[in-house]
């Protein structure tokens, strides 16, 4: 969604997070045991992988080769920075998000007309673009998984 103000353009980002490979996201069900509650949490979880390994042999399956030792640490740093015990946690996600978007904008050329603000929020992320031309830019960026 995006909105015009005055001297003001606003952006509303719906990211869709998709889990690594040899993982997915299982999300709570609701008291009925039907629908995710509203505010459900997303629980990580180890997936099969061996039809995969044994077929194009790009990955492992984690859940059946335990020892190997680099493919996991490179798959558990990424849960660690991410998670909160086997749960996704949206004020990792989006504390992560931040710091990679203010990285890349150093190395933009527009960076050197315009100032990126990090606005504050726990749980999206939210950047403000302020220029020579007085007009700002507000994006927040939504995390969420699909169902």
């Amino acid at each position: 969604a995006w909105s015009v103000h005055e001297n003001s353009i606003a952006y509303c980002l719906l990211v869709f997070l998709r889990p690594p490979p040899g993982h997915s996201f299982s999300l709570e069900l609701d008291t009925t045991g039907q629908l995710p509650a509203r505010h459900s949490s997303t629980r990580v979880v180890l997936e099969c992988m061996c039809s995969r390994e044994q077929l194009l042999g790009d990955t492992l399956c984690f859940l059946h080769h335990p020892d190997d030792k680099l493919l996991r640490d490179r798959s558990s740093y990424l849960l660690r920075t991410l998670c909160t015990r086997s749960y996704l946690d949206v004020e990792k996600i989006a504390c992560w998000v931040r710091l990679l978007v203010r990285s890349a904008w150093l190395l933009l050329p527009q960076s050197h007309h315009c100032q990126l603000t990090v606005l504050p929020a726990s749980r999206s992320c939210r950047f403000q673009l302020t220029g020579t031309s007085k007009v700002s830019i507000c994006t927040e960026m939504i995390f969420a998984v699909q169902q």
